[in-house]
């Protein structure tokens, strides 16, 4: 027997190698007890790999399982919603990937279903958990630049042009609703939410480049039909206003994967990883740049987010609830999705729409 929470990992693919089991198991009060593939070869392999005694090839089966108090899911974003709404109903607490859902429908209802659970329910908004951007959110708030009137997210990359590039489920629809708006905008989105608040209005283009490569899994020829490209101008409650450029069909130009906030007494600038590359500056008007201190974790190079992004997890359930200034619960992820899903329609409109919470 164990003191341990045994937590389990649906959809035992690459970013749950990366993050979601190393992650868990580094923290000391925690287990990966059972993993879930669809490929039970590939599962037992990741589980020997890792030391996990239990493979599943169904979700619904791993859920059964009373000797898990927990799960992760890194599935397509599909798969999302009643993976996490059975799990949650069975009493196991549920940390999900991003985007949390195919649409704002179903993020509401998971949220709905995850309040009536009592159970500990997250999403992997990874950024909350650099240095520079939680130090960045509490000079926010002391006021060190005034009041925030602009912020702009740039991050280009064309890998996805690459001759040698597959098909993922990132680039289908049918899997993964959109495509970068839904991968990278979702974590702007949130960060534009906890650093200066709601959004209340979006104008969005979304670019899609025609073309066929072969499927990640199977090798056959597949359409990449989801954006590759996205761009959002944006305003929130206080009047700050906005844009996000995010792409992976465009090459980069000097900084790139930052984010920055111009108020009337100065400016703030972080770059956006998984903590590999965490550095803060600050601008005062008729000052130059200058970088602030940040914990010794910040200037190591390793992507320390994830593993901090884990154990936050780890430790809401262990202490029953969340820390509100930092993680990101269902709640989080559903306010997400309803900007996610303005942007698609103000892409199709041509037209600024209202970001709505019904």
């Amino acid at each position: 027997m164990t003191d341990k929470l045994r937590l389990a990992v649906v959809g035992a693919g690459g970013f749950a190698e990366t993050c979601h089991i190393p992650g868990v198991q580094s923290h000391p009060k925690a287990e990966i007890a059972a993993l879930c593939r669809r490929d039970r070869e590939l599962g037992l392999q990741m589980a020997q790999k890792f030391g996990v005694p239990k493979v599943y090839t169904d979700a619904t089966d791993l859920i059964a399982d009373d000797e898990i108090d927990g799960i992760t899911i890194a599935t397509p974003n599909v798969f999302h919603h009643s993976i996490a709404i059975e799990a949650l109903k069975s009493g196991k607490h549920v940390f999900c990937e991003k985007p949390l859902a195919m649409n704002a429908t179903e993020a509401r209802e998971m949220y709905d279903v995850a309040q009536a659970s009592g159970c500990i329910h997250q999403v992997a908004f990874t950024f909350r958990y650099t240095h520079s951007l939680y130090k960045m959110r509490e000079m926010l708030k002391e006021g060190a630049i005034g009041k925030p009137f602009f912020l702009r997210i740039q991050t280009d990359g064309w890998g996805g042009l690459r001759s040698t590039a597959k098909a993922a489920w990132r680039n289908q629809k049918h899997l993964s609703g959109t495509g970068i708006l839904g991968d990278m905008g979702s974590h702007f989105f949130d960060l534009i939410r906890w650093l200066c608040g709601e959004m209340t209005q979006v104008c969005g283009l979304l670019h899609n480049v025609s073309r066929v490569r072969p499927d990640d899994n199977t090798g056959q020829p597949t359409r990449i039909d989801t954006d590759d490209l996205a761009a959002c101008y944006f305003e929130t409650e206080s009047g700050l206003q906005g844009q996000f450029f995010v792409s992976w069909i465009t090459p980069s130009h000097g900084e790139n994967n930052y984010l920055e906030i111009i108020g009337e007494e100065g400016a703030l600038f972080a770059y956006l990883s998984r903590g590999n590359h965490d550095v803060l500056r600050f601008r005062e008007r008729n000052r130059d740049w200058e970088s602030i201190d940040l914990p010794s974790e910040a200037s190591q190079g390793t992507p320390h987010a994830l593993d901090r992004m884990m154990h936050s997890f780890v430790d809401g359930i262990l202490r029953k609830q969340l820390e509100l200034k930092r993680d990101a619960s269902f709640f989080d992820g559903w306010k997400a999705q309803v900007a996610i899903d303005a942007v698609v329609e103000s892409a199709t409109q041509r037209q600024w729409m209202d970001v709505k919470f019904p």
